[in-house]
């Protein structure tokens, strides 16, 4: 069931920042039942790339830059946060899922919206242990 919920609030967190942001897109139709299948699936695989990425990915970096983020004052992890989705943008256009992230700037943005989503939909649904 966990695994559910963090799915789900990681697609919410995607298609939010995707609909916000004009860097971040699904490739496909842009109206009707069409786009609904034909982007449901690779919102699903675009989360699941992203939380492998930010599992396995995100904690080395995040080590990698601890001075970085001392005198940032924190505010490089953005910058790593962008980096893992630009980084999930382009495994995603190599495994031909339809989901591109245009450049920096965007993934910041769209780093910051997912993190405000994910955010707000975990307070919506409570802990971990109400779940």
């Amino acid at each position: 069931m966990r695994f559910l919920t963090w799915l789900l609030t990681t697609a919410i967190a995607l298609a939010t920042a995707s609909w916000v942001i004009d860097g971040i897109r699904f490739t496909g139709p842009g109206s009707g039942t069409e786009e609904l299948r034909e982007k449901l699936v690779p919102l699903i695989l675009v989360s699941l790339i992203l939380g492998v990425v930010t599992s396995f990915v995100k904690p080395v970096l995040t080590f990698l830059s601890i001075p970085f983020i001392i005198v940032t004052l924190g505010l490089f992890l953005l910058v790593i946060n962008a980096g893992m989705l630009m980084l999930t943008g382009w495994l995603a256009e190599k495994l031909d899922i339809g989901f591109e992230v245009t450049g920096f700037w965007p993934a910041v943005g769209g780093a910051i919206i997912i993190t405000l989503v994910t955010w707000i939909v975990d307070v919506l649904i409570g802990p971990d242990e109400q779940r």
